[in-house]
């Protein structure tokens, strides 16, 4: 596939089927992470995989609202950054979590990100404390989202090109 045929069909999935993840195709995901750039080549991601099912239950309280789909995906990358190796870890973090998004897209499988950065519980306990506690991540290495992975209970529409904001980009000036 190529890479625009790729990024039109990458869509969010947040409903998935029980069917387990090719361990195979889990290391190619995570591999499409450790691939991505980073600034300095600081390499300063961390990535926690998790697939055990209560965990999955546990890490969708992190907010209210939008983390549901990991309840019920075969697995879920955490993505945290050691904040004291890079200044851009935010940015680091995003192109490694978009990589590994459109890794699995090419894979067939659906994924989604979940925003973990910013966002609070229901409880009102920062989502990114939530879930270091849960996981034993360092304060060090803020976490900046999950990513939900899972063979595909749902089909959407493919991205619509005639539809793009093309007023958006502006040529040598705004």
């Amino acid at each position: 596939m190529s890479l625009h045929d790729l990024l039109v069909e990458r869509r969010s999935i947040r409903r998935y089927t029980d069917e387990k993840i090719d361990p195979d195709h889990v290391k190619l995901i995570l591999e499409a992470g450790l691939l991505a750039p980073t600034s300095k080549s600081s390499r300063a991601w961390q990535f926690i995989v998790v697939e055990d099912r209560e965990m999955l239950e546990r890490l969708s309280a992190c907010k209210p609202m939008g983390a549901s789909p990991m309840a019920h995906c075969s697995l879920a990358v955490v993505v945290a950054v050691d904040s004291t190796l890079t200044e851009p870890w935010i940015e680091d973090a995003s192109v490694a979590a978009s990589f590994m998004q459109l890794q699995a897209c090419d894979l067939g499988l659906g994924s989604c990100w979940i925003q973990v950065r910013g966002r609070f519980t229901a409880d009102g306990i920062p989502s990114e404390e939530y879930v270091q506690e849960l996981l034993g991540i360092p304060e060090a290495c803020p976490v900046v989202c999950i990513l939900s992975f899972g063979h595909k209970g749902e089909e959407r529409k493919l991205q619509d090109v005639g539809k793009l904001k093309w007023e958006n980009v502006h040529i040598g000036r705004y």
